[in-house]
């Protein structure tokens, strides 16, 4: 275990961050799949923004979880991955 999975568990333990950590979740998650998906395609985030007709500054705020994009954006993303969108509820 390396010391950010140390800090975690500690940080988990704590109520406040632990209801936090979950409620942003989804946008972390989302994050996460937009960076693997541009890497593997080997796309920049200006690429990708140009393929959306969008701003590289979009892409970066998705990419760091710093808004929560449309489900309409999630569609222009995924036809831009040439990939489809699902969306569960676990």
């Amino acid at each position: 275990m390396d010391d950010f999975d140390r800090m975690k568990k500690r940080l988990l333990k704590n109520p406040e961050f632990k209801k936090l950590h979950a409620e942003t979740r989804p946008e972390f998650e989302i994050a996460r799949m937009v960076i693997r998906a541009r890497i593997e395609r080997g796309l920049t985030q200006k690429q990708l923004a140009d393929k959306l007709h969008t701003r590289q500054s979009v892409i970066s705020r998705v990419e760091g979880a710093n808004t929560t994009p449309s489900l309409s954006f999630l569609k222009r993303l995924a036809a831009a991955f040439n990939t489809t969108l699902q969306v569960q509820f676990k």
